[in-house]
């Protein structure tokens, strides 16, 4: 299995890039993991709606550009379905069944994906109500992934 994670931005800070490369490091026994940064646009402080929706407009180019026409596509958003990690495990491993060689994930900018990015993904999944740095998220998806496939083989994980 081929996973691609989309994401807006780069990672400044040094932890959160550790963390991202032990993962990856992991994830090498399981799946062919590839991540794509794109740019992402400067927002100015108390930017009005059209200028979001325009700064989102860009983001969603750079983005739409990686995205795969076999992919199955999971963009991260707040609105998306809950799973718990045994269900988003069970996912992963349906689509492997079928016949899906690629998952591509998209993790947005700071406000979010816009509607074009949300309209082509095949699974809008939400980790939690609550929002989290773009930085983080990617951690955190980053995890999940590989105690998936942790829970796919059979082999212990952290409870």
């Amino acid at each position: 299995m081929k996973i691609t994670i989309i994401v807006v931005g780069k990672i400044k800070e040094k932890f959160y890039r550790d963390a991202i490369a032990e993962y990856t490091k992991r994830l090498s026994r399981y799946c062919k993991l590839e991540i794509i940064e794109v740019e992402d646009e400067k927002t100015p402080d108390k930017a009005s709606e059209s200028e979001e929706t325009q700064i989102k407009e860009k983001e969603a180019e750079r983005i739409l550009k990686y995205v795969k026409d076999d992919a199955f596509v999971m963009t991260l958003e707040i609105a998306g379905k809950m799973f718990d990690s045994v269900e988003f495990a069970e996912k992963i491993e349906k689509l492997g069944v079928q016949g899906t060689s690629h998952i591509q994930f998209i993790i947005g900018g700071s406000l979010g994906l816009h509607e074009s990015v949300c309209k082509r993904s095949n699974l809008a999944v939400s980790f939690s109500k609550m929002t989290f740095p773009h930085q983080l998220m990617r951690v955190i998806l980053l995890e999940q992934i590989y105690r998936g496939y942790r829970i796919i083989n059979g082999e212990p994980y952290h409870k």
